[in-house]
């Protein structure tokens, strides 16, 4: 059975992996399309900085990325401490800091398509709703959302599975703790470094890959069907 083909090491690094991008993507979900939008439609000073910002994981070592979470984050960190002191959340070290690291550098892929589906949109379309008198909240959720709704479908898909497979800046700012920040990435890098590691991290490479080639079918699947249903209509 495949229960039995992982051990219970490696079913705690998947269970936490898939809790980690589940909340990595939900939590930059909303940033992430209004981001995409402000970049699509906004003109503003500061917008190719902005842009820039969102692309610098990309370019940035992942290790880079992880250090300077853990300045910023970390406990002595000005946000970090601010966090604890004032709400009990701690970051550095934990599942949440996981998370935080999985966000942002899966953040840019997922505002690439969004913002790639909504310069698809004619801006007239828009135009035409405001004229007959709807606001700019109810032209975007009845007119733009739809017709951007298989952009949103990719890009959230992708950085699910990005963040899935997430190592440099996660192992970089909260560390490789069993059960509590290992994930499967940093636990086929822990496998890999002890006598007889190699079964136990070629079975979770496995399962990576199985991951990622599901959420790509799965994200083409439905924009393709949500775009055939926005045609038909």
């Amino acid at each position: 059975m495949f229960a039995d083909w992982l051990g219970p090491a490696e079913w705690q690094a998947v269970a936490l992996s898939l809790r980690v991008s589940f909340w990595a993507t939900l939590l930059s979900l909303p940033v992430g399309l209004l981001t995409a939008y402000a970049l699509a439609r906004w003109r503003f000073p500061g917008r190719q900085l902005l842009n820039g910002l969102v692309h610098l994981p990309l370019i940035l070592p992942p290790v880079v990325t992880g250090y300077v979470l853990l300045l910023g984050f970390g406990r002595r960190g000005p946000i970090g401490q601010w966090l604890e002191e004032s709400f009990g959340v701690v970051l550095a070290f934990n599942w949440t800091g996981a998370a935080l690291a999985a966000a942002i550098m899966a953040f840019p892929l997922m505002v690439r398509a969004m913002r790639l589906a909504i310069e698809a949109v004619d801006p007239k379309l828009e135009q035409a709703a405001s004229t007959l008198g709807a606001g700019h909240t109810w032209v975007f959720i009845t007119i733009t959302l739809p017709l951007i709704l298989p952009g949103v479908i990719a890009g959230t898909i992708l950085a699910f599975a990005k963040a899935m497979g997430e190592f440099g800046a996660t192992i970089t700012f909260v560390s490789n703790i069993p059960g509590q920040t290992q994930t499967i990435p940093s636990a086929i890098h822990a496998f890999l470094q002890v006598p007889g590691g190699e079964p136990m991290a070629a079975r979770l490479a496995i399962v990576s890959v199985i991951v990622a080639m599901a959420a790509l079918l799965l994200s083409e699947v439905l924009a393709q069907r949500v775009a055939r249903r926005i045609a038909g209509r």
